[in-house]
């Protein structure tokens, strides 16, 4: 995968399943001429029988050669704002093209149905220190679109959500800062046959609100070598603001290695993997874990690594019920950070709509030396590839998360990795003593508060992929009203990477979510 700089990239259908997509007429009750998904879907549909254009525009050398200050410096008129009608809650700026976002974009307005391309205008910005010598070209278009609206406070203008670069877009809930970003469509992360391909939006149309309670709508045509797919964005701002995603996809080609919802982050620095670093921040990350319901009902938490090598895991699973990158742990104190602000950043979750069918949650982890690069990506591979001629429909709602509640068991808190010896498990004369450690989890919420006055009731269930759990043993923590568990694993003389499972239960029944680690002693 491609790393991208994070300084520089700033209600779906019932019935719609993951399977191919059937031919819709009016399906939204609109007039069937006017503006809507299905006229999308005929452009996607039009775009993917066509052999993709490998031509990109040129831009004005005066807009290629901005770095990324001086293109930073070009800010959009808040009074030019479009959007900007009686009883419409929210406005639309426009980010112009320079540095990176060389590709231009089509932004259209759609009102009562009908579609107007939106012009590209000089008067539309404000250049700052930016010199612009000579006169741009009057269908420049644009890099991407921001939306604000009254998210955090009566008659104040919050950003909502942004559109920039290939198929990339964040969100926000209320009181929440930009951290992670979700992506229309992920080609090839793995890179098993060839480098990353990343689809981008070549056009947007934003409808434009009749009153003050409808959802912001936006519809996106996607384009890249392999695929070729129509979007519709359903916005709904609020304390966790949703976005309803409904797509059709048109492959171009056989595609095995497609990661669908996908979601990208960043993760550096955190308890469970303290590496040698000059700073006095403790922790520096996006996300702290993935978290995933299973089509079983089983929660599953992973703890984010920044791994000396690409790591890939999967997490099999049939109809899941959700999977996100969550930023768990919520105090300013684990951070120290006044300017990034990394406990306000949200965790998207991803809620399937109808049936996925078989497939497995993918997550990559890449080595990172520093808190400017995406190196976390995560999203749905199904089982099946997808096939020219054979459309994919999926919907989906996401949610910008801000307190990680969203099941009744106890969750993890906290994840520690140390040496084993005080167990006995590494005894000197031990030939290889770093196969051995203890990871000690901490388990708060749901029903632990009970327990830890008397914990003998609780189990520790531990299983290893390779090796053997030495020992487990359960200790009260009373600061955080739950119970740590320390599992001692020893992975044998072979030192090959294992996959940890642990959750607390007592008769029969699980009181957690169960915690989920990959572990290799290189």
């Amino acid at each position: 995968m491609t790393e991208l700089n994070r300084r520089a990239v700033v209600a779906g259908l019932a019935a719609a399943t993951l399977a191919p997509a059937a031919a819709t007429a009016g399906a939204e009750g609109r007039n069937p001429r006017a503006f809507g998904f299905e006229a999308v879907e005929a452009r996607a549909r039009e775009l993917a029988s066509a052999p993709f254009d490998l031509r990109e525009p040129t831009l004005p050398a005066q807009l290629s050669k901005l770095d990324y200050d001086a293109w930073r410096d070009i800010r959009f008129r808040p009074d030019k704002a479009l959007l900007n009608t009686p009883g419409s809650p929210f406005r639309l700026q426009l980010f112009h093209l320079g540095f990176l976002f060389k590709r231009p974009v089509t932004v259209n307005l759609v009102r009562h149905g009908v579609s107007t391309p939106i012009a590209y205008q000089p008067s539309l910005y404000d250049f700052g220190r930016t010199k612009i010598d000579k006169p741009l070209p009057v269908d420049l278009g644009f890099a991407g679109l921001r939306i604000h609206t009254d998210l955090n406070k009566p008659n104040a203008l919050d950003e909502l959500i942004v559109f920039l670069g290939a198929s990339y877009y964040r969100f926000l809930g209320r009181d929440q800062l930009y951290g992670l970003s979700a992506r229309g469509l992920a080609v090839d992360v793995e890179g098993s046959d060839g480098p990353e391909e990343f689809p981008f939006f070549r056009e947007f149309w934003v409808e434009a609100a009749e009153a003050d309670s409808d959802p912001l709508v936006v519809y996106a045509l996607l384009d890249s070598p392999s695929v070729a797919g129509a979007y519709r964005f359903i916005v709904r701002p609020g304390e966790e603001t949703s976005v309803s995603v409904l797509a059709t996809l048109h492959p171009r080609r056989e595609l095995a290695t497609v990661a669908l919802a996908p979601l990208t982050s960043m993760y550096f620095i955190g308890e469970n993997d303290r590496q040698a670093s000059d700073d006095y921040r403790p922790e520096l990350h996006d996300s702290d874990g993935l978290l995933m319901a299973a089509g079983t009902g089983e929660w599953l938490w992973r703890p984010l690594d920044n791994p000396k090598l690409r790591r890939i895991s999967s997490f099999a699973d049939t109809n899941p019920k959700g999977f996100g990158l969550m930023q768990r742990d919520r105090s300013f104190e684990n951070y120290q950070d006044l300017e990034a602000n990394y406990h306000r950043r949200p965790g998207y979750f991803v809620e399937p709509e109808g049936s996925w069918g078989e497939g497995s949650v993918m997550l990559m982890e890449l080595p990172t030396d520093n808190e400017t690069a995406d190196n976390i990506v995560a999203g749905w591979r199904p089982k099946e590839p997808m096939r020219p001629g054979t459309p994919l429909r999926i919907a989906y709602r996401m949610r910008a998360i801000g307190r990680d509640d969203l099941h009744r068991n106890a969750r993890v808190a906290n994840t520690y990795v140390v040496g084993a010896a005080a167990s006995g498990a590494a005894r000197a004369g031990d030939a290889a003593p770093a196969l051995t450690r203890r990871f000690l989890v901490d388990f708060t919420g749901g029903d632990l508060a009970y327990h830890v006055p008397d914990p003998s009731g609780v189990e520790v269930v531990a299983t290893t992929s390779r090796g053997r759990v030495v020992a487990t043993s359960l200790t009260p923590n009373p600061h955080i009203k739950g119970l740590r568990a320390a599992i001692d694993v020893s992975l044998g003389s072979d030192g090959d990477a294992s996959e940890l499972r642990a959750f607390l239960r007592t008769g029969g029944r699980a009181l957690t979510e169960t915690w989920t680690y990959a572990w290799a002693a290189a």
